[in-house]
């Protein structure tokens, strides 16, 4: 289950962050945390097999170890071991490489799952696969959009399953609205898929997903 932040009317994300300071954006990145680990407790995640992501601001993180403190202890007071929580990251913006990649090797020492999110529209890209290896990759919507349509897109996406099998890194593909869209992609052989055409966002609750026939 990803944890998503919606403004107090049902606002974008985007709305959200665009509100984000210098001043603001450590307290902000902290408190989204702990706020998501809480409400998935509440929710019951704890006593299910399900693992809980939660997207991250690199650049609110001034130094991992000290920075993942609260996180640490809202897991523990809920009994959820670090294996169970992803951080994920979006490459969609310029980010500092070391700072980035230091962030991402203390969180691995601790337990947690690494991913990146909206892989293959960004700037990091296959120059991050070079240096560090997340657990997961998320594939961009983008890339996803029409493939049932697109023969292009289908081979492209079918050279990435085969290069994240032999890297050992989990496919994600996000944003499979369609039947089509789900069936090209389980016949390129992913197993993993994420979008509207599965389960909904669902406000302070666990989304319910439908399995395609």
């Amino acid at each position: 289950h990803e944890a998503l932040v919606r403004g107090m009317g049902g606002n974008s994300a985007a709305s959200v962050l665009a509100q984000m300071t210098d001043d603001n954006r450590y307290a902000f990145d902290q408190q989204c945390r702990v706020k998501a680990i809480g409400l998935a407790a509440e929710l019951g995640l704890g006593s299910t097999l399900a693992k809980l992501s939660i997207n991250f601001m690199p650049n609110a993180v001034y130094e991992p170890r000290a920075c993942i403190r609260q996180t640490l202890a809202a897991a523990e007071r809920i009994g959820l071991p670090p294996d169970r929580i992803i951080f994920e990251f979006t490459e969609d913006e310029r980010l500092d490489a070391q700072h980035l990649l230091g962030i991402l090797r203390a969180y691995r020492e601790i337990g947690f799952l690494t991913a990146v999110d909206d892989f293959g529209a960004g700037y990091a890209g296959l120059e991050l696969l070079t240096r560090f290896k997340p657990d997961i990759a998320k594939l961009d919507m983008q890339l996803i959009r029409g493939i049932d349509r697109d023969p292009v897109r289908r081979d492209i996406v079918g050279h990435l399953v085969r290069m994240m099998e032999d890297l050992g890194v989990t496919l994600i593909c996000e944003g499979v609205e369609t039947l089509d869209e789900y069936r090209a992609l389980r016949d390129l052989g992913v197993t993993l898929m994420q979008g509207y055409l599965l389960a909904r966002p669902a406000f302070e609750a666990l989304a319910e997903p439908v399995l395609p026939v």
